[in-house]
């Protein structure tokens, strides 16, 4: 296997001969997150030390790293599956959308400012040198670096100081595997296209390309690669069939949500997620989705809330005052609060916690919103916005049911009030969150607590019984990047990919 002899020559690679291969797409959400996961796993069980890579990423879903920055979820999926630590400098540029024309930015981990669409057009330049020393880094550790583009190098638009793509490609001199999504329609047209608007040095940069979530006989495309390589002169790696398994994964793009997956459709336990408009960290109810007692509807806007509802999930948000004046837009507010007369239950997470009190101050205007705005009043608790960001993975205790807890924090502002004397969790020696007197409306702070399956086990016991056997989303989560190993290994010229990274661009 040409693995096993490529480690023994790379074993002391540095930054400039590390092999790298940079995984770009066509456009967004072509599958370049998973695949860049499934080869991290791959390489990894084959003994090679990978690292993922990603220069910027734009997501409101992230993962607190051990020194308190923050990172892409996906690049800490991609992390898990080459079984290494989470980084800072694994995704060393994160564009947190606030609105709709402008986002936080996260360098290295820690914010750098927020910035319209336009301004950081201008300035994004800028941020290259922080880009190529985390990118040092992480190759300097390394015998194989497998990197993740954004959108697509066809934005020859955005091509002006880029740092995603090919602006990056070019500055650390890596070779490109372009990505088609067939299951869109169009991929001749959209990899051809992709080659047609490239400048001449970008289009010989790009090596091979692959056809992603194809489905039925892939053989009957075989007329289809021989077009693109001929008229582009990239090799075709391989064609990867349409991934079923994907759905237990967790998802980063948002959009993923307008069309959401009921896999457990006669669930007992009938959860409702507010699908608002800057929702933020939504993998927190990857494991709810997957759990076989439960039947999760994520609320889309303009629908109401259904009457068999047991509980009602106010989720994070980038933009708690934003989402808080949409949520109300929406009618929930009303609908929220029946449910809670009707006996149900209220679970806020992160921003939604601070929905669910009394008042929101943001003195300062941190979020746009200058002033003292009106919360849920379903917790007698007041949320004081300010400009110290708490990001931190957390380990603790869930009192009421004596079960052990693990995830992260990544919030903006301090929250208290009287039922905040009944915190939901206690990490380590400090309380988190709050609970009404009579238990049923609950707020937390932290992050990604249904991946503990003896907590989500106990926490859905006290809604209804339940039947149905625990659920080990962990081992869920491993089974499924093995499989997904696989799946790339039998669709894919692993040998050739492998040849691509260690040769560098002349």
């Amino acid at each position: 296997m040409v693995a096993s002899s490529y480690k023994r020559t790379q074993g002391t690679a540095s930054m400039t001969d590390t092999p790298a291969i940079m995984i770009q797409g066509t456009g967004s959400n072509v599958g370049k997150s998973l695949i860049v996961a499934g080869l991290c796993r791959l390489f990894a069980r084959q003994g090679l030390r990978v690292r993922p890579f990603k220069p910027q990423n734009m997501s409101n879903n992230a993962a607190a790293t051990p020194d308190g920055g923050e990172i892409g979820r996906a690049q800490a999926l991609q992390a898990r599956a080459a079984g290494v630590p989470l980084n800072i400098h694994i995704n060393p540029v994160l564009l947190k959308p606030e609105s709709e024309t402008g986002s936080q930015v996260i360098v290295q981990g820690r914010r750098w400012a927020t910035l319209a669409a336009r301004d950081y057009g201008r300035r994004k330049a800028e941020l290259l040198p922080a880009v190529m020393e985390s990118y040092r880094r992480i190759a300097a550790e390394a015998q194989l670096v497998i990197i993740e583009g954004a959108g697509s190098p066809a934005e020859v638009n955005l091509r002006r100081g880029d740092i995603a793509n090919m602006g990056f490609a070019e500055t650390a001199d890596v070779p490109v595997v372009l990505v088609g999504d067939i299951d869109r329609g169009g991929v001749i047209a959209s990899l051809v296209g992709c080659h047609a608007v490239l400048e001449t040095n970008e289009r010989a940069r790009i090596k091979a390309f692959l056809i992603n979530r194809f489905r039925g006989d892939p053989t009957l495309f075989a007329d289809g690669m021989d077009v693109i390589a001929t008229r582009t002169g990239w090799r075709g790696l391989g064609i990867v069939p349409h991934f079923p398994q994907a759905r237990t994964l967790p998802a980063e793009d948002s959009s993923d949500l307008d069309t959401p997956t009921a896999p457990n459709a006669d669930g007992p336990i009938h959860v409702v997620a507010l699908r608002l408009p800057r929702i933020a960290n939504f993998d927190d109810l990857d494991p709810l989705r997957l759990d076989p007692n439960v039947r999760l509807t994520m609320l889309q806007s303009g629908q109401a809330l259904p009457a068999d509802t047991d509980l009602v999930i106010v989720p994070g948000s980038k933009a708690t005052l934003a989402d808080l004046k949409a949520l109300i837009a929406e009618g929930w507010d009303i609908d929220i609060k029946a449910h809670v007369r009707r006996g149900g239950c209220v679970l806020g997470l992160c921003g939604g916690y601070q929905m669910l009190g009394n008042a929101i101050d943001d003195p300062n205007g941190i979020e746009g919103i200058r002033g003292r705005h009106a919360g849920l009043e379903l917790l007698d608790v007041e949320t004081m916005l300010t400009g110290d960001k708490s990001v931190r993975p957390i380990t603790g205790t869930h009192p009421a049911s004596g079960t052990d807890v693990s995830g992260y924090e990544i919030h903006l502002g301090e929250t208290t009030g009287p039922d905040c004397a009944r915190p939901y969790l206690q990490i380590e020696s400090r309380p988190d969150g709050a609970s009404s007197a009579d238990g049923r409306i609950l707020g937390t702070y932290v992050h990604g607590l249904f991946a503990s399956d003896h907590f989500r086990q106990a926490f859905l016991v006290r809604l209804r019984d339940v039947t149905a056997p625990g659920f080990a989303y962990e081992q869920t989560v491993d089974a499924t990047l093995d499989q997904l190993a696989d799946h790339l290994s039998q669709s894919l010229d692993i040998d050739a990919l492998l040849q691509i990274a260690s040769a560098r661009t002349s």
